[in-house]
Formats: structure tokens, sequence, C-alpha cells
């Protein structure tokens, strides 16, 4: 490694903002200041702890599609107990159909997780769903006995659909755009 040699314009300039660092003077009280701010900013989050915890829920929850992954979830659970029953006379397979009656549920559990967690991929886990859903039918008890894939269906869907909030704001202004450019198209009263 090669060092500078002594004297350099580099050194000058370190040993400029060091001193003034540890000299009092105008420059060290802005410093101050700014170290403030941030404890000024950690106050504000207390300022919104002061709402209840349901409203910091609905809040976490407007932010991420969280209805779709829940009905997911709540699918691959259905499904995966109802691979453990028996009803009545109808006794399942243990065997590859045995192996399927636990990963499809498994793997809806965790897309709904997932989707939950991640919002960014929310379409990608919402499509995996819909597929695994439906072919639940045929590799899981005709689907958790319908239930689960209509749950994991639905999940899927709305899982796909959901917008961030920023988005749906755009969306709105755009629609209250196209609005007034189609009433200003109009035909316009003749005047005779």
């Amino acid at each position: 490694m090669v060092e500078p040699e002594a004297g350099t314009p580099e050194d000058e300039y370190a040993d400029a903002d060091v001193s003034a660092l540890l000299t009092p003077g105008d420059d060290t009280a802005e410093l101050a200041d700014d170290a403030v701010e941030p404890a000024d900013d950690a106050a504000e989050p207390a300022a919104s702890d002061d709402r209840s915890a349901w409203q910091r829920f609905r809040a976490w929850r407007r932010s991420r599609p969280f209805v779709g992954g829940l009905l997911t979830a709540l699918g691959g659970i259905e499904m995966f107990f109802s691979g453990q029953l028996d009803i009545g006379r109808i006794h399942v397979q243990l065997g590859i159909e045995g192996l399927q009656a636990t990963i499809i549920p498994v793997l809806l559990l965790l897309l709904g997780v997932l989707a939950v967690a991640m919002p960014a991929h929310r379409v990608f886990y919402g499509v995996i769903a819909l597929a695994i859903a439906v072919y639940s039918l045929v590799g899981v008890n005709l689907g958790g006995f319908f239930i689960g894939m209509l749950l994991s269906t639905v999940g899927g869907i709305l899982t796909v659909a959901w917008m961030p909030p920023e988005q749906r704001g755009e969306r709105r202004r755009r629609g209250r755009r196209r609005e007034g450019v189609s009433a200003d198209d109009g035909p316009a009263e003749e005047t005779a």
C-alpha cells in the first residue's frame, strides 16, 4: 500500500476537518442541531403510538394482500386436515397420494404467508396458488372436499387482484381525468 506524502492537500483538509470538530465554534453548533433532529424524528413514532393496536393493525393490513393471503393459507390448512380425516367408509390412501396430500396444503399455506409478508411478489404467489389450488382437485381429496380448493382459489384471485394504496390513488386520479376529458369531448350545444 502506498502512503501519501506528508503535507499533501489531502492531509491539510483532513486536519482542518478534525480540528473544526474538536474546537468549539459556529460549525459545531450546526452539527449539534443536526444531532438533535433525529431525536425529534424518534419522538414522532412515539406520538403515532397513541393509536390503538387495532388502528395500527388496520394500517398494516391495508398495505398488503391480507385477505387473499389469509384465504389461501386457510384453504391449505383445510386441505391438510381433510387429508388426515376418515369420513365414514372413505379412507385416505398413503403413498404418493399421501405425499401430495401433505405437500400441496403446505405449499398453499406457505404461499399465503409469503403473499402477506412480501406484497411486492403478490402476483407470482397468487398465480402459483391458483395453479396449485386447481391441481388440488385431483391431488388432495377433491381439493379438500371442495372447501379448501375454493378458499385457496378465491385467495389466489384476491392476491393477484390486490393493489397497493399508492397505485389505487393514481388509478382513481387517472379515472377522474378520463371522466373530465370524456365530458369535454362530448357534443357541444349548438347556438344559432
